[in-house]
């Protein structure tokens, strides 16, 4: 736990107060940074950009406001202002499926599969969807935003968002029959 000696003496750029808290903060937010990129690499390098930008605002964080849950919407919104800097290679998919098809189809994934699913076996199928569908994955799933933030959050349409939901899912339902099928979870590690 980070107590406020420590956040007092980063405000004062003290090195070895702000080794402490990257210590503290890169355990509390790389397997976020990890699961919106396909390598540590990135991921490092999102959540190096995160820990500047909190060092730098450190100022701001008001006492009423829980430390952890202020670094990691700062995470968030690096992750996500990161993606919109690269997003140039991402293609915007025209919506045929309605709301229903959507619901229906997100059904289909076998709930029981996932809770038995050794946690890096998921990371790594979770890494093998496309750039796009995985954001949205994570974001709608995992962190609990809605179509609609995550729309606005990556500059792509409700619909769009949806698509990408139900892709990401189609896909994810695939892999998991493929490794159902081998038996063989070394295959994902990749």
């Amino acid at each position: 736990m980070i107590d406020d000696k420590i956040i007092e003496a980063c405000k004062k750029n003290d090195r070895r107060a702000q080794e402490k808290l990257y210590e503290w903060y890169f355990v509390k937010v790389m397997p976020t940074c990890m699961r919106y990129h396909r390598n540590e690499e990135d991921a490092r390098g999102v959540l190096n950009i995160g820990f500047v930008k909190i060092c730098r605002n450190l100022d701001k964080l008001k006492p009423d406001t829980p430390f952890e849950a202020w670094v990691r919407r700062i995470v968030m919104n690096t992750i996500i202002d990161e993606f919109r800097k690269n997003k140039n290679y991402l293609q915007l998919v025209d919506i045929k499926e309605t709301d229903r098809e959507l619901e229906i189809k997100s059904h289909l994934v076998e709930n029981d599969v996932w809770s038995k699913m050794e946690t890096d076996v998921l990371m790594g199928l979770l890494k093998r969807l496309p750039e796009v569908s995985r954001k949205v994955f994570n974001l709608y799933v995992i962190d609990g935003y809605t179509h609609k933030e995550i729309g606005a959050m990556l500059g792509i349409s409700d619909g769009t968002s949806k698509w990408h939901l139900s892709n990401s899912r189609k896909l994810l339902r695939e892999m998991v029959i493929k490794l159902r099928q081998s038996n063989v979870h070394e295959i994902w590690a990749s």
